[in-house]
This record gives structure tokens, sequence and C-alpha cells, in this order.
């Protein structure tokens, strides 16, 4: 599980976003001002910030620069009302790694948060191996040929049974979620319960 940190001091947008990220299997911490944020950020371990510009106390374009001059890594997504190209460039400019601007798709902000996720390295799963062929138990799995095999015998399966036993024999003893197998296999993030 991903811990983010929500820098949001408008209680709606937070507890809106607690909703859904809660739904895609992430732990979202919230804080309203810079100041506990970034107290919070050098105290916990997170996987990700979101930050909002407009803050009671501390500007989120100096909590951004603060954070960027101790930690380098950790993905910054700015999430502000802000829309100016100014602010974005200069947003971008103190370190943060995506900008997006009120009213926003909250759809939209999780994917923009997974391939955050994907380009900073952070994914739960390994990539698959360079193999061309994966073996498992008594399965043969040739991943060019996108065909199988149990025993030797060929296994008669569709498109997306075939993604789906791919990827359970390449991360063998590997647990997946059912959010993470509609992702990973069939490539929509599913928001229903």
């Amino acid at each position: 599980m991903k811990n983010i940190l929500l820098v949001e001091d408008d209680p709606e947008i937070a507890k809106l976003l607690n909703l859904h990220f809660d739904v895609s299997s992430f732990n979202l911490t919230i804080c309203s001002h810079g100041k506990e944020a970034i107290e919070k950020f050098f105290t916990s371990e997170f996987h990700l910030v979101i930050l909002d510009i407009t803050l009671p106390d501390v500007s989120g374009m100096e909590v951004c620069k603060i954070l960027r001059k101790k930690d380098t890594t950790t993905p910054i997504l700015m999430l502000t009302c802000h829309g100016d190209e100014v602010d974005k460039v200069l947003a971008l400019e103190l370190g943060a790694d995506d900008y997006v601007t009120k009213p926003f798709g909250v759809l939209e902000l999780i994917a923009r948060v997974k391939a955050l996720f994907r380009r900073s390295g952070q994914n739960n799963v390994s990539p698959l191996p360079e193999s061309k062929e994966i073996f498992f138990k008594n399965i043969v799995i040739d991943t060019d040929k996108r065909k199988a095999s149990v025993k030797g015998k060929r296994l008669d399966l569709t498109p997306k049974e075939f993604e789906l036993l791919l990827l359970l024999a390449s991360h063998p003893g590997k647990t997946f979620s059912r959010q993470e197998l509609l992702e990973r296999v069939w490539g929509y993030v599913f928001s229903g319960y």
C-alpha cells in the first residue's frame, strides 16, 4: 500500500479524495497547513505528496521548495486552483513532478498518481522476466507466441485468461487484490464496490 501525504485546506476536497483513494488501496494522510505537512513528511515515510498552493500558513510553493531541498525522489503533484502558466512553470521548476488544476476529475488524478509511481520506479510488482518462456510447476508459458501448456498439453485461453495466467505465473507467491488484477489485466480503474 502506498502512503500519500495530501496537503489540502479545503475539507470537502480532502474528504472526496480520502474516499476515492481509500477505494484505490492508497493510505492517505491529510493535513491542511504547510508547516504541519513539512513536519509529517520528515517524520513519516510517504511515497507521494499531493500539495495545494494556497494554504493558510505557508505557501505550497514554499513547502515544495523545502521538501525538494532534502528529498529529490519522492514525487510531488501540485493540485491547485492556480491555472496560470507562470504558476505551473514555477511549481515545476521548484521540483513538482506534475500539476493539476481545480476543478479536476478524480479518476484522472488517480491515473496521474499511478503514472508518477510508475515513472519513479515505485510499482509494487517487479517487471516480467527477460526469458521468453516461463516455467511454473507443470505449466509452460511462451510469452512470444502467447501460448501456454500443462504437462505438454496446450491450453485454449482467451487473451485475458492468458494475461492473467502470465501475471500470476510471473510472480509466484504474490497475492494480487481484485483492484490490481483489474488494472494490470483489464487495464482500467474500477471505482465500484
